[in-house]
C-alpha cells in the first residue's frame, strides 16, 4: 500500500523514537502476525506438508513400474537439479517478504499477483479432494477395531457367497461396494453415501479444529502428527523384514533396470513426483516460511527438508514391497497347492515331472521350472493349471488407493493380530493426510487474511466458513460415483495449473526481480554468501525442465483421450473407461479456473497503469503486512550492499515502526508497491 513518508518527530517525540517507543504511523497497522513458536514446529510443520501420502502410496508404484533403483537414481538427479532450487527459492522469498503468496508476488510486481491467486484455487481444489482420502481412513481405521477385520472374508447370502466377492477378493469386495458401493461409470451419478458423508463431516471437524488459531494451534498439533508416521513406518519396517516373501519383494523393488532411462515418460513421472513431493506451487512452503524469523536459515532447510522427503518416500518403500512382498509369496504358494493337487488328482504320480505329493517343500523356483516344461501343456477339463508367478502378484493393486485400501488392507488380514496393524496403519494415513491438509489449507487461508483487512480481523470466521464450504462443495465425492471425481480432480485440477505457476514463480525471481539482486538479499538476509550455482539453477535449468514438464504434460493429454479406471460390478473387475464429453468439459474447467488468476492479474495491472492508478490506490481492502520480530535486529541496522553502500534491503519493505509490548521490540513492515 502506498503512503507518502510520516514526517520527522519534533525533538521530544524523537527522543521517544529513539527510545524504541511507538510513533503512530500514518497507516494504521494490524496486529502483529504470529511466528512460529520454536524451530521444531516450523521444522515439523514443512515436513508434514511435504510428506503426505503420495510418499507411501505414489512414490512406490513409480518405483515399481519405471525401474526400480534406476527410477530412484533419476529421481535424485532431478531432485538436486529442480527440486531443492525450487523449494529454496519458496522458502527464501516467504521468510524475507513475510507475507503469503499473494503478497510475496504481488510485491515483486502487481502484474504478477495472479499468481498467489492461482495457488489458493489450486489448495483449494487439492483440499476439496484430499480430505475425502481422509474420511476414507476415518472409515476404515473405524472398522479395524472388530475380529476378523470385516474385509477378510467374503460375505454370504443364505449359504451362497456373493458373487460379486468370489469373483474378485474380498479386499476389492469391501472398498468397492461396502466403503463406496460405487456405480459402473462416472455417468451414474446414484444418491449419497452417508457413512462417508459422516466421515467427511469428521475430517473437515479436525481439520478446522488444528487451523482455528492458525500456526498456534497446527503447530502444536505437528508434534504428534508429523512424528506418528515415522513410528508406524518403523514398526511396519520391522515386522516385514521378518515375514516369508519380505526378501523377493524388496529385491523386486530396488533391482536396478537402467533402460528406462531412455522413455521420456519416465522422466515426466520422475520431475512431476518432485514437483508434488516437495510442495511446490502451493503456496504453503511460502505462507510457513513467511512466519519464520528472518535470520532463519532456510538454505539448510531447503536440503534437510527435502532429505527427510526422499529418505521416507525410501523408507516407506521398503515397508510397502516387504509387506506386499509377503503377500505375493503368500498367494503364489497357495496357487502352487492348488494347481499340483488338481494335477495330482487327474494323472498319477509318476506322470508329473514333479513331486505332488510332498507340495509344502517344493518352492516357487521349482514349480515355475516345471510350468514352463510341463504345466503350461496340461489342459484339464473345468481347471486351468497357472503360472502363480510371484512377480505378477507383485504387481497387483500397487498404486495409489489400490495399495492403501486393497492390497495392503489384505497383506495385514494374513498378520497375527491383524485389527491392531490396520488400526496403526490408517491412523498413520490419517495424521499422513491431515499435516498435509494443514499446509493446504495455510496455503489458502494465510494469503488472504495477509492481504484482506476484513478476513484478517476475523481470521476464526474465515477459517470455520472455509471449512464448512469446502465440506459442502465435497459432498460431490461422496455420492456413488464420487471415486471417480477423486481421480478426475487428482490426475487434472493441480498438475497443469501448479506447473504453470511454478514456471512463472521461477521466471519472477530470475529475470522479472533479478537473480543476482535475489542472491544479493539472501547473502544479507542469511548473513552468509549463497552458491553463485542457483543463479544458474534459477535462470536456465530449472524454467527448462518445467517447460518440458508442461510439454510432455499437455502432449499425453493431447495425444491420449483421458480416461478413468471403471469398477463393473457384473464382471467384478476394473476396466478403463473414456471420459464422456461433460466430464471433459469439467476437467478442462478445473484447469482452466486454476490458471484464469495469472493472466486476469496481469490485465488487471496494466488497466490501472492506463487509467493512471498503482493497483494499491485501488484495493482498499489490502493493508500491509505487519510482522512480529521478538528476537531480530530491526532491518534498518543491516549491512547496505558492498555494491552499492546506499542500498536496502530490496525486497523487504520500506515503512518501519517499532513500538514495544511485552517487554520487546517489536518491528512493524508494510510494503510499498
Amino acid at each position: 500500500m502506498t503512503s507518502e513518508k510520516p514526517p520527522l518527530p519534533e525533538d521530544g517525540q524523537r527522543d521517544e523514537a529513539e527510545l524504541g517507543l511507538r510513533v503512530e504511523p500514518e497507516v494504521a497497522m494490524e496486529a502483529a502476525r504470529d511466528g512460529w513458536d520454536s524451530k521444531v514446529e516450523y521444522f515439523l510443520a514443512q515436513v508434514g506438508f511435504s510428506v503426505g501420502l503420495g510418499n507411501v502410496w505414489r512414490f512406490p508404484y513409480l518405483c515399481h513400474q519405471n525401474g526400480g533403483g534406476a527410477f530412484i537414481l533419476l529421481y535424485v538427479l532431478l531432485m538436486g537439479l529442480v527440486g531443492v532450487p525450487l523449494f529454496f527459492l519458496e522458502l527464501a522469498a516467504g521468510q524475507s517478504i513475510r507475507q503469503g503468496s499473494i503478497g510475496v508476488w504481488r510485491h515483486i510486481s502487481p502484474k504478477l499477483v495472479g499468481i498467489g491467486y492461482s495457488s489458493c484455487v489450486v489448495c483449494f481444489f487439492v483440499a476439496l479432494y484430499y480430505n475425502v482420502i481422509i474420511g476414507w481412513s476415518i472409515f476404515y481405521m473405524g472398522s479395524s477395531f472388530q475380529y476378523p477385520l470385516p474385509w477378510e472374508n467374503c460375505p454370504t447370502e443364505g449359504n451362497v457367497t456373493v458373487n460379486e466377492c468370489a469373483a474378485s477378493s474380498p479386499t476389492a469386495y469391501f472398498w468397492y461396494r461396502k466403503a463406496l458401493d460405487i456405480t459402473d461409470s462416472i455417468d451414474e451419478t446414484g444418491e449419497f453415501n452417508p457413512i462417508i458423508t459422516g466421515c467427511l463431516l469428521a475430517a473437515w471437524v479436525i481439520v478446522c479444529l488444528g487451523m482455528y488459531k492458525g500456526i498456534k494451534s497446527t503447530g502444536k498439533v505437528m508434534y504428534f502428527s508429523s512424528v506418528f508416521p515415522y513410528v508406524v513406518l518403523l514398526c511396519f519396517l520391522i515386522r516385514g523384514v521378518t515375514l516369508d516373501g519380505a526378501s523377493e519383494g524388496i529385491k523386486f523393488m530396488f533391482y536396478p533396470r537402467l533402460e528406462i532411462w531412455a522413455d521420456v515418460q519416465v522422466w515426466r513421472q520422475a520431475a512431476t513426483q518432485v514437483f508434488f513431493a516437495l510442495g511446490l506451487g502451493f503456496g504453503s512452503v511460502i505462507a510457513y516460511s513467511s512466519f519464520n524469523p528472518r535470520n532463519n536459515n532456510c538454505h539448510r532447510d531447503a536440503f534437510t527438508v527435502s532429505g527427510v522427503n526422499f529418505m521416507t518416500s525410501v523408507l516407506a518403500t521398503l515397508v510397502v514391497f516387504a509387506v506386499l512382498g509377503f503377500r505375493a509369496k503368500t498367494i503364489a504358494t497357495e496357487c502352487v497347492k492348488r494347481n499340483l493337487k488338481a494335477a495330482l488328482d487327474v494323472m498319477s504320480g509318476p506322470d508329473l515331472l514333479i513331486n505332488a505329493s510332498d507340495v509344502d517343500s517344493i518352492s516357487l523356483n521349482e514349480y515355475e521350472n516345471w510350468y514352463r516344461i510341463q504345466g503350461q501343456q496340461l489342459n484339464f477339463s473345468g481347471y486351468n493349471i497357472t503360472a502363480c508367478s510371484l512377480e505378477e502378484e507383485l504387481k497387483q493393486g500397487v498404486e495409489g488407493t489400490g495399495l492403501a485400501f486393497i492390497a495392503f488392507t489384505e497383506a495385514m488380514t494374513l498378520f497375527p493380530g491383524s485389527p491392531f496393524w490396520s488400526v496403526l496403519f490408517f491412523l498413520m494415513l490419517l495424521n499422513l493426510g491431515l499435516t498435509t491438509m494443514f499446509g493446504t489449507m495455510a496455503g489458502i487461508l494465510t494469503p488472504l487474511t495477509d492481504t484482506f483487512k476484513t478476513l484478517s480481523k476475523h481470521k476464526f470466521i474465515f477459517t470455520v466458513c472455509s471449512c464448512a464450504l469446502g465440506f459442502l462443495i465435497g459432498l460431490i465425492f461422496t455420492q456413488r460415483c464420487g471415486n471417480y471425481f477423486v481421480a478426475m480432480f487428482d490426475d487434472y485440477s493441480a498438475t497443469l495449473p501448479l506447473i504453470i505457476v511454478v514456471i512463472f514463480q521461477t521466471i519472477s525471481v530470475a529475470w522479472v526481480y533479478g537473480a543476482d539482486r535475489f542472491l544479493d538479499d539472501l547473502k544479507r538476509m542469511l548473513d552468509r554468501p549463497v552458491p553463485v550455482v542457483y543463479k544458474y539453477l534459477w535462470k536456465y535449468v530449472c524454467p527448462i525442465a518445467m517447460l518440458g514438464l508442461l510439454s510432455a504434460s499437455l502432449l499425453k493429454m493431447i495425444l491420449k483421450h483421458p480416461t478413468y479406471t471403471a469398477w463393473n460390478r457384473e464382471k467384478a473387475s476394473k476396466e478403463v473407461l473414456p471420459y464422456p464429453g461433460w466430464a471433459l468439459a469439467v476437467l478442462i474447467g478445473l484447469i482452466v479456473v486454476a490458471f484464469l488468476p495469472i493472466p486476469i492479474g496481469f490485465i488487471h495491472s496494466l488497466l490501472l497503469e492506463r487509467l493512471g492508478q498503482s493497483p494499491a490506490d485501488t484495493e482498499a481492502a489490502y493493508m500491509p503486512c505487519a510482522t512480529a520480530d521478538v528476537d531480530q535486529t530491526p532491518l534498518s541496522t543491516l549491512p547496505p550492499s558492498r555494491d552499492d553502500p546506499s542500498s536496502f534491503y530490496p525486497l523487504l519493505p520500506e515503512n518501519h515502526d517499532s513500538h514495544l509490548q511485552n517487554g520487546h521490540i517489536e518491528h512493524f513492515e508494510s510494503s510499498v508497491l
